[in-house]
């Protein structure tokens, strides 16, 4: 079944609260609006992966207190979807293969969203976009980096998913793979302009080797 916004509904229903740590419910709770979950995903640490790939749920995030773009996507969408948000990802297809996902949401017919990544500039957004393909367009200039170029972007509803990645223990590998397998809708943007960022990031770059760009004009649309 798909609501009035055409997502599906009803496949892979939200748990009650009963089925969440202490801990978890304590977060949740304190958490109600997706620029609460924005400053709790800015706050922990970014996994780095040093002993290996991970992908770990909301309640493998709270035990080791960190996360990657997805893990940070999945936290929203368990953390919101408390909230009467539905649990939606927007997934962004690079040149490079390198792909950042996000949590996607709707306030007042506008859309934002909430996400964790080593670059600010890629972190979440508020709800003013008309469209999704308007909030894409947002993170075009700040996904320029040494190889990054957005080509496409997909949007998946995680109640389609017949895993547990809200409280897995264990790496929920098939979301990946889900999303991977997921259609993408291509993406064409401006030669010039990529040059010009480009350009621009290799500049800081050698100044501020361990640096991360904040020198993006649409600061404001930030979460």
């Amino acid at each position: 079944m798909k609501d009035r916004a055409g997502y599906l509904v009803d496949m892979s229903p939200a748990p009650p609260r009963s089925a969440f740590t202490l801990r978890e419910r304590r977060i949740i709770e304190r958490l109600r609006a997706p620029v609460l979950v924005q400053r709790w995903l800015t706050s922990l640490p970014y996994n780095f992966e040093e002993r290996g790939e991970t992908l770990r749920s909301f309640r493998g995030v709270v035990r080791v207190g960190k996360a990657h773009c997805l893990e940070g996507a999945l936290s929203a969408a368990t953390i919101l979807e408390q909230h009467g948000y539905p649990p939606i990802l927007l997934d962004f297809e690079s040149i490079d293969d390198l792909d950042h996902v996000v949590f996607l949401f709707r306030e007042n017919g506008r859309y934002g969203a909430v996400a964790r990544s080593r670059d600010p500039g890629l972190h979440g957004r508020k709800p003013r976009f008309r469209t999704v393909r308007d909030l894409v367009y947002s993170y075009v200039d700040a996904y320029v980096d040494r190889t990054g170029r957005i080509n496409g972007y997909g949007i998946f509803d995680l109640r389609a998913l017949r895993v547990d990645w809200r409280l897995s223990p264990r790496n929920v590998w098939a979301l990946e793979r889900a999303l991977i397998e997921n259609e993408h809708r291509a993406m064409t943007t401006s030669d010039r302009r990529y040059r010009l960022w480009h350009e621009r990031y290799l500049r800081y770059k050698r100044r501020h080797p361990d640096g991360r760009p904040k020198y993006y004009p649409n600061r404001h649309q930030w979460l």
